[in-house]
């Protein structure tokens, strides 16, 4: 199957063989694809290089045989974002989370809308407020999201409350005499009617809701964890 002109952002690109490239894009009509560049590590092939970088914004048109589609073309749309410190790793982190949760081949528009929004956000403030809701998006883009102003009994969420997300169920309201590793991955009913009306919660709450949605991936990612997680974990405390 031939792949003209498609809108797609890079996720990834290591080294293949001699001169080539493995690269990984999330793509406007096809999901996320395997794709292999050829011949690009010549001299004459800098732009081809720089437009296969991960965040990179692209146009390709690809020939894809079973798992992987040969790169026949590549261009830059736009300037990739130029992030340091704490944002350079949220972005290696937003797109290690599509690499392993998006499947290959499997049209996702509304993973690819979410993609391209939280590539802007990530030069802006707010970086916690920003990957929560691309978390949301993330799930809820790929099928495995839930509702986040009800519990999943259809109650509706008590902002003083404390709640554990539960991967197959949704939010699960936890007892006052509830176990204290629990309650400490558990998000406050404030944090999970903020997420579900999109207006950033206070630092109290955002914290609750950073643990309580990594519980979520880390159940639907297996018993492998992110690089950007081990990384993160090396880094001082802010």
């Amino acid at each position: 199957m031939r792949i003209e002109d498609q809108p797609a952002f890079v996720l990834h690109a290591r080294p293949w063989r001699e001169t080539s490239l493995l690269v990984e894009v999330l793509t406007l009509d096809h999901g996320r694809l395997g794709l292999v560049a050829r011949g690009v590590q010549g001299p004459k092939k800098h732009v081809l290089r720089a437009a296969l970088q991960p965040l990179q914004y692209i146009r390709l048109t690809a020939v894809l045989r079973g798992e992987l589609a040969q790169l026949q073309s590549a261009e830059a749309l736009d300037a990739a974002p130029r992030l340091f410190g704490d944002a350079m790793l949220a972005g290696f982190y937003i797109n290690e989370l599509v690499l392993r949760l998006a499947p290959r081949q499997d049209p996702a528009p509304e993973l690819f809308e979410a993609l391209a929004t939280v590539r802007q956000r990530l030069t802006g403030d707010g970086l916690a407020w920003t990957l929560r809701r691309f978390e949301r998006d993330l799930l809820e883009a790929i099928g495995l999201g839930f509702a986040l102003d009800t519990d999943g009994d259809g109650n509706a969420i008590e902002p003083a409350a404390r709640y554990r997300l539960d991967p197959e169920h949704g939010p699960r309201r936890l007892q006052r005499d509830g176990e204290a590793a629990d309650r400490s991955a558990a998000a406050t009913g404030h944090a999970l009617l903020a997420l579900a009306a999109d207006t950033a919660p206070d630092v109290a709450d955002m914290a609750s809701l950073r643990r309580a949605l990594r519980a979520v991936l880390s159940h639907h990612l297996g018993p492998r964890g992110l690089k950007s997680w081990e990384l993160a974990a090396t880094l001082p405390r802010r």
